[in-house]
């Protein structure tokens, strides 16, 4: 399948901080990619950086290309311009994304309006099939509520027709089902599979859940203190994970659903570092129980195994 988005050598630091290092990802067009880690690991950032919206202060070095455009040579103008077209975005938190004092529909309407430079009348009819595409009920009547009139469900469905209405090649949903129950999370992913395989849009899905990787992802990126720790197919890597810590967050996700009931559930020991005080070496060494003296000393180099590619020294499985 054809790379949608290219990501070479990224980086990204505040002053001496480093958040991303050495980040090299494509996603393929009509693929769903998971990006999983733990809190602190850099997937919004990353998300962030591939959208070029990170704060002012960040510093970026590497090659971001989506859909064939090289985001960091083009000008802020050009950029803005284009970012509706090229790229969808989902936060986490979709009260906080909306205006509360304007109906969900005069805000889906107003991205017809501005990128497309339709009448008020054309856009907003345009934003009711908009909503109506991502399965709001009634969807005439639901455009005239404000977000506080919608439940949690309902907002982030209008969220994403506000991401989806000018038919991008990709879509970065940031954890967007974190705050909702499971039955609305389970609606929520349905819709965003059929969504995305009805337009082959590439999808970045930041998550650490590893339930809601099961259920939607085709491949898996797991990430860990700035780094890309293990890439491949996502049963391939559920089944039969290559890096330490994804077998220890594919344990925790097992042991919780099928571990023996009244037993103490899997943890993984120890806690991530901080981005201001990273080891050296293999950042994962203080918490892995494989370690050795050379993960301490320096990065390893990423190996690659048919789909999947692995940064470790001393690999699970059929990757040694």
């Amino acid at each position: 399948m054809t790379a949608v988005v290219r990501i070479r050598d990224l980086e990204v630091a505040y002053g001496s901080v480093r958040i991303l290092e050495g980040i090299s990802l494509e996603i393929r067009k009509g693929e769903i990619l998971a990006l999983v880690g733990e809190t602190g690991s850099g997937k919004t950032t990353l998300a962030m950086a591939l959208a070029r919206m990170l704060p002012p202060g960040a510093a970026v070095r590497g090659y971001v290309e989506v859909d064939g455009w090289a985001i960091y040579d083009l000008p802020v103008p050009v950029l803005r311009s284009l970012r509706g077209r090229l790229i969808g975005l989902v936060p986490q938190d979709a009260m906080a994304a909306l205006n509360p004092v304007l109906p969900v529909g005069a805000q889906v309407a107003e991205v017809f309006q501005v990128h497309l430079g339709l009448s008020a009348s054309e856009a907003w009819a345009r934003a009711v099939e908009a909503l109506a595409r991502v399965r709001i009920p009634r969807p005439e009547q639901a455009a005239r509520l404000y977000p506080h009139q919608l439940s949690g469900g309902m907002r982030q469905r209008a969220v994403l027709a506000m991401a989806l209405a000018l038919n991008p090649p990709v879509l970065i949903a940031d954890e967007p089902t974190t705050a909702l129950d499971r039955l609305t999370q389970g609606e929520i992913l349905a819709l965003v599979r059929r969504l995305q395989a009805e337009s082959e849009i590439a999808v970045l899905w930041i998550t650490h859940d590893i339930g809601v990787v099961a259920a939607l992802a085709h491949r898996v990126a797991v990430l860990y203190a700035g780094r890309l720790a293990e890439v491949g197919p996502c049963a391939e890597i559920l089944s039969a994970p290559f890096h330490p810590y994804t077998e220890a967050l594919v344990r925790t996700y097992y042991d919780l659903i099928n571990g023996p009931r009244g037993e103490p559930l899997y943890a993984i020991q120890g806690y991530p570092p901080s981005a201001r005080d990273r080891p050296s070496g293999c950042p994962f060494h203080p918490r892995c129980p494989y370690r050795q003296e050379i993960c301490q000393d320096r990065f390893p180099e990423i190996l690659q195994r048919g789909e999947r590619i692995v940064a470790c020294y001393f690999p699970r499985g059929n990757a040694r």
